[in-house]
């Protein structure tokens, strides 16, 4: 691993410097097809960025980043050191930016301040006012120092731009922004926690591992004292949270994409061939999503054949009652059995006998 100084030749500093000041960062893509292929002093100063955003970061995490190999990662530091950019290297642990070190201020391009628009948008719908009240003072910040044209687009998107809110039944008591500190700071948490089948809270420790929304919801993933075990708590039933000044133990071996996958939402156990009018093909996949396995277009017919996975069958029998006479059941039989009761039930319930 080579290591770097922040002692170079005046001349040298001088024109990195200069080459920084007068380089607009809206200039440089996002996300290039390789950055390989990219001006290399645009590449540069995006690893810049990257040093600057991480406490520490190898060459290896560099290399996939930006899809390199690390023989250039190397290269591209080494040449950053002999400009005066300040890098520290830690044999084993990695790289990082000399503290009081920064790049200029950072010009948004065009996507970019849409692309903040939009995350403001969905920040207000899907969050609490905690986090809510922060992100609009950071994006207010931003607007201040976007040039004129782009405030006035940037302004229009936002108010030409809704995310449609759920409500939802218990409002979450517990601030998010609490929640966020003591999973960024691995501090320990001590909940009362009410659980869905629980009459009364039950006192909790726990060691937050990541916070994940699905379901309408926000879930703290968690190590839990109690059960020994990873937990998935709904912020809306945590009933009191209180901060320790204990730091929770790293623990490598878990992996926050791999547990919600598992675990968000159990693996259907049953399965239902449908057939739909084409009309009603955009309404299935509104409602069951990811749950449809299967679909075969009949143009003859003009209908669409969904295999569906399910939980539990009167849950997928009161919706396809709400399809009427549209939609047949080809399997399983016990399905198309439920359905029918449930049509006759309804019919009974409003005083009407089924022709």
């Amino acid at each position: 691993m080579p290591r770097f100084s922040s002692n170079t030749l005046e001349s040298q500093t001088y024109y990195y410097h200069v080459t920084v000041s007068t380089l607009r960062l809206d200039q440089l893509p996002s996300r290039p097809k390789s950055w390989a292929a990219v001006n290399r002093i645009d590449r540069l100063v995006a690893t810049i960025l990257l040093l600057q955003s991480r406490r520490v970061v190898t060459a290896a995490e560099i290399a996939r980043h930006f899809e390199l190999t690390e023989r250039t990662v190397y290269r591209d530091l080494a040449a950053l050191g002999e400009a005066g950019v300040p890098i520290a290297a830690e044999a084993g642990v990695g790289y990082r930016l000399m503290p009081g070190y920064h790049l200029p201020p950072v010009h948004f391009s065009n996507d970019e301040a849409m692309a903040l628009v939009t995350a403001g948008s969905l920040v207000e719908q899907m969050t609490d006012p905690s986090v809510r009240d922060a992100v609009a003072s950071a994006l207010r910040k931003i607007h201040a120092v976007l040039p004129p044209d782009l405030q006035r687009r940037s302004q229009r998107l936002a108010e030409a731009t809704r995310v449609a809110r759920h409500s939802p039944v218990f409002p979450s008591v517990i601030p998010l922004t609490q929640l966020q500190i003591a999973v960024a700071e691995g501090r320990v948490l001590h909940l009362d926690y009410q659980g869905a089948a629980r009459a009364e809270p039950t006192a909790r420790d726990v060691e937050p591992l990541g916070l994940v929304h699905y379901l309408q919801c926000w879930h703290l993933i968690a190590w839990c004292r109690l059960r020994q075990d990873v937990r998935d708590f709904r912020v809306d039933r945590i009933r009191a949270c209180r901060t320790t000044g204990e730091r929770a133990a790293p623990r490598p071996g878990f992996n926050l994409d791999d547990y919600t996958e598992l675990s968000a939402l159990p693996e259907p156990s049953q399965h239902a061939i449908l057939r739909l009018p084409l009309a009603r093909r955009e309404k299935a996949h509104r409602y069951w999503g990811a749950l449809i396995l299967e679909e075969t277009v009949l143009k003859e017919a003009s209908q669409v054949r969904l295999k569906i996975a399910f939980w539990q069958r009167p849950d997928l029998a009161h919706w396809l009652l709400s399809l009427g006479t549209e939609v047949l059941v080809d399997s399983p039989k016990t399905l198309r059995q439920e359905v029918a009761d449930l049509a006759r039930q309804t019919a009974a319930h409003h005083n009407l006998s089924p022709s």
